[in-house]
């Protein structure tokens, strides 16, 4: 089970990003009075009551971007909306209602998530009552805090972990391992998922953008049930002519969200482009499992050592090392059963859950073989680690200083990890988490 997401979402200058900085006890989002200051989704990893989340802060629902961004930053919101496990909905107590609340509310009317109300800005008890009048949004429970005043941050995290899924409770996936396929037109996509559902399902011609929308196939091999999910072919943003193909590319990267694992096709006649750069990034930054696939490799085998492509790609991506790369001709389903079965392997090592004492002398051989580098004078402390969820693995580094630890010490850490744990060829999430003083004091890995 991956770490529950709580997404902050609101009108603008309401308070979002400082309510955000105030869960997290850290200056980590810009707070300005300026409308429309956040874009981006900023993300950052809370602890509360032996609870791990990830707090998600948001743009303004509503604004108008001053530099044409409005639709990028809309779409950052509804990503945020569509992981959350938890939303949280901030309002401003001073200013009263205000028809954009309404708009936010109306937005989640359908969201069948927990929600709660979170009335900002109320520095003093007696504003409470002003609180009431939001009632009227029918969303979540209400609790009324201040960030300038510190009201009711215990309160609200309560309200918040209260609302997580059961740590405990046993997850009931599907039974199918569900395998997106993406990639740029005409690499051969939906002639692939025809060869594994042996079948003429998906429609194949040689005009590029012949699919239109996300499909989902179900299929069988060796007694297991697969779901492939066949997305759009992709080009260039400015290239995107009709409304079919903007939307077209959203449902692609609907669909890699919902993956267990992602296949990223190449044709291997033909170089990496921009495009597939920008898929990559997206499966990156959904820490998806991910096979690199050089279709139509029939037309090369011949001419062309693997060995060259193998190179080529890593020196394309090269924070994708650990990834596998295939060499298939998904026409004739050559290779297509060992991709499949090492796809599964992937998947397998994305649910691994190793122990506490396992990890943790890991991290101790690691530090003893490389001491972390002094950061301004003073030597970084590693206390322990814990594993807090799966798919992707999420490890949590307690430490006397976050920013001590610095990126290349990180990725030394990460590659320890692929090396001595079972998720060497999947993505790993790594959070450096400050210790808190009213912390038993763990032994330090020295």
């Amino acid at each position: 089970m991956a770490v529950p997401q709580v997404a902050i979402v609101g009108r603008p200058n309401v308070g979002k990003s400082s309510l955000f900085n105030w869960l997290a006890r850290r200056r980590l989002a810009i707070v300005d009075d300026h409308a429309g200051v956040t874009r981006d989704r900023m993300v950052t990893l809370i602890e509360h009551e032996d609870r791990f989340f990830e707090l998600i802060d948001t743009g303004g629902i509503g604004i108008v971007d001053d530099d044409d961004l409005t639709d990028d930053v809309s779409r950052q919101i509804e990503l945020a909306i569509n992981s959350a496990d938890v939303i949280v909905i901030v309002v401003d107590v001073q200013s009263g209602i205000m028809p954009l609340d309404e708009s936010v509310a109306e937005r989640l009317r359908g969201i069948e998530r927990p929600v709660i109300l979170v009335c900002n800005k109320a520095d003093q008890p007696h504003q409470d009552i002003q609180a009431e009048e939001f009632h009227k949004l029918g969303r979540g429970h209400m609790v009324q805090v201040s960030t300038t005043q510190n009201r009711n941050r215990e309160q609200l995290l309560d309200l918040i972990v209260d609302r997580l899924p059961d740590a405990n409770e046993e997850v009931h996936a599907e039974t199918q391992m569900k395998v997106t396929i993406v990639g740029r037109r005409n690499v051969g996509k939906s002639t692939f998922v025809n060869t594994l559902a042996e079948s003429d399902r998906m429609i194949v011609s040689e005009v590029p953008g012949t699919t239109r929308d996300s499909v989902d196939v179900r299929f069988e091999m060796d007694g297991q049930t697969f779901m492939a999910i066949d997305t759009p072919g992709l080009r260039k943003r400015k290239s995107q002519r009709t409304d079919l193909e903007y939307y077209g590319m959203h449902r692609a990267q609907r669909s890699v969200r919902r993956a267990d694992v992602v296949l990223m096709f190449f044709d291997a006649s033909e170089t990496v482009s921009k495009v597939d750069k920008q898929l990559i990034g997206y499966v990156m930054e959904n820490h998806k499992p991910c096979v690199f696939v050089i279709n139509k490799w029939d037309k090369l085998h011949n001419t062309v050592p693997t060995d060259r492509w193998v190179r080529y790609l890593r020196a394309q991506f090269p924070t994708l090392a650990y990834a596998p790369i295939a060499f298939i001709t998904g026409q004739t389903g050559k290779n297509v059963k060992a991709l499949l079965n090492h796809s599964t392997m992937l998947y397998k090592q994305s649910c691994e859950r190793v122990s506490t004492g396992q990890l943790n002398r890991v991290v101790r051989a690691a530090v003893e073989a490389h001491i972390p580098p002094l950061h301004q004078g003073r030597r970084p402390k590693v206390y322990f680690a814990t594993q807090v969820a799966t798919q992707p693995p999420t490890i949590v580094l307690v430490v006397n200083d976050p920013k001590s630890i610095g990126n290349d010490y990180q990725r030394y850490l990460l590659g320890v990890f692929r090396d001595h744990l079972p998720f060497g060829e999947v993505p790993i999430k790594m959070y450096l988490h400050k210790r808190h003083r009213n912390e038993e004091d763990p032994t330090e890995i020295k």
